[in-house]
């Protein structure tokens, strides 16, 4: 190993072509390590269609820099077939043995980090092995799509309730145009690549226990949260008597539930008023009052959400239908933002009181929750997995139940009128893991790890 290690980062996108959660953490990841210098870091993306609408730049090569960056590719698989349910690439495997192996001789890495193996296939990680064997190859999971057929979500196609076990008899119920001798062989295929990783890395004990349920070895298994680095600006609190502006913050895909934020809007101003307090006392603010000398100050609560998020479009046409009118139902109280550029992210908190994670899947260790954090902003999150985890109830946050919208409206309800609950919530918000700490970590993880593989080999 050279005295100053090769780090290989692969990651299923990158985000300046699509943003998402796993892509950023592990862009931020790489240019901290590029920053401090320690190591030489590397980061390989999935680049092409159906994400980026532009391909190769060069005819006989898969890759090439990202905007000239020299050290950051993007690797273009669109002449591949790729296999949904096996998660590989079909017939020909020159990407693996020809094009992915030639960039692997180059780089020479010491450790091999995979943020994600989707459009790469599992077969890389035996390419990796094969080509590298005195490489450390560590795997950080970011959702189930190892386990799931689903899009890694793990909530049954049945009726969207969440999933706790996977079977070939049970995959087969959410997709019955596959047997279920494919998914008995789908599981033992994947398995048999990752037993090629030396460790895996899950940001939450939730994520962790169902990978060794699912047959991960437990020893492989370590948990560490994501680290941050803390966002540009600032986000100033701003003083209302209610809080009650509420911010959605995510990709706007189904399993995000945003449509879950929007229903309990809905219903939360379109119910009998006569039958909430609430309600009531927002017919009382639409209709004409004397003048008071505490202008502003005197009003109801006014319960209003903005959204933040991106990706709509390529979402398929009837969940994009189903977002159009709610929100046109939501009407003035709901703004939406749509996408935003991170480094404003601080001008957007700063018009919000609570950040609402409505998502009906597991979640892992939602970004968004430790920017919520940064800033100073409380929590309304579903109550289940990593999103239960992360969100400590009556401490840092509010559970409400998972995809259900009247739960939502309850608490959102409490959220604006309670007295005294969003400084509780705010006063008890702990620092966010600092991706200086995190990186101390990993290096750590990667030296031991290729330790181990010295003595091994020698």
């Amino acid at each position: 190993m050279a005295e100053r290690p090769t780090v290989l980062f692969i990651c299923h996108n990158h985000p300046s072509v699509r943003p998402g959660g796993a892509e950023a953490y592990a862009l931020e990841l790489h240019r901290h390590l590029v920053a401090a210098g320690d190591v030489r870091s590397v980061f390989l993306a999935k680049g092409g269609p159906p994400l980026a609408p532009a391909g190769r730049v060069h005819l006989g090569t898969y890759v090439a820099p990202v905007d000239d960056r020299p050290d950051e590719y993007f690797f273009f698989t669109e002449e591949w077939i790729y296999d949904w349910t096996f998660g590989t690439i079909r017939y020909d495997k020159q990407p693996y043995t020809k094009h992915f192996r030639a960039f692997l001789e180059a780089i020479q890495p010491d450790v091999v980090h995979l943020q994600h193996t989707m459009f790469f296939g599992y077969d890389i990680l035996r390419e990796i092995k094969n080509t590298c064997p005195n490489a450390a190859i560590v795997y950080t999971l970011h959702e189930f799509m190892p386990i799931c057929h689903r899009q890694g979500q793990m909530l049954r196609a049945t009726d969207d309730t969440p999933c706790m076990q996977e079977s070939p008899r049970r995959c087969n119920e959410c997709f019955p145009e596959i047997d279920q001798q494919t998914f008995f062989l789908r599981k033992r295929f994947v398995q048999s690549h990752m037993e090629v990783v030396d460790r895996f890395i899950a940001p939450s004990r939730f994520l962790g226990e169902r990978y060794v349920d699912w047959g991960l070895p437990a020893e492989k298994v370590t948990v560490e949260e994501y680290g941050r680095t803390p966002p540009a600006g600032e986000a100033a609190i701003q003083p209302r008597r209610h809080r009650d502006r509420f911010g959605f913050f995510g990709q706007l895909t189904p399993f995000k539930g945003l449509q879950v934020v929007l229903e309990a809007i809905i219903e939360l101003h379109g119910a009998s008023a006569g039958q909430d307090p609430l309600l009531a006392a927002l017919e009382r603010a639409a209709a004409p009052q004397p003048a008071s000398a505490g202008g502003v100050e005197d009003a109801e609560p006014q319960p209003h959400v903005r959204v933040h998020g991106a990706n709509l479009d390529l979402q398929p046409g009837q969940f994009q239908n189903r977002i159009a009118e709610l929100l046109e139902r939501a009407g003035d109280h709901v703004t939406f933002i749509g996408a935003y550029d991170h480094d404003d992210l601080h001008a957007y908190m700063e018009e919000v009181d609570w950040v609402i994670i409505p998502s009906i899947w597991w979640e892992n260790s939602p970004l968004v929750i430790q920017e919520a954090f940064h800033f100073g902003r409380p929590v309304i999150a579903s109550d289940i997995g990593g999103m239960a985890e992360k969100v400590t109830h009556e401490v840092d946050g509010l559970h409400f139940r998972a995809n259900d919208p009247t739960s939502l409206a309850a608490t959102m309800r409490r959220a604006a009128t309670e007295p005294g609950l969003w400084e509780r919530l705010h006063g008890g918000i702990r620092p966010v893991y600092r991706m200086e700490e995190h990186v101390q970590w990993l290096s750590e993880l990667y030296q031991q790890l290729l330790n181990g593989k010295v003595v091994a080999h020698a």
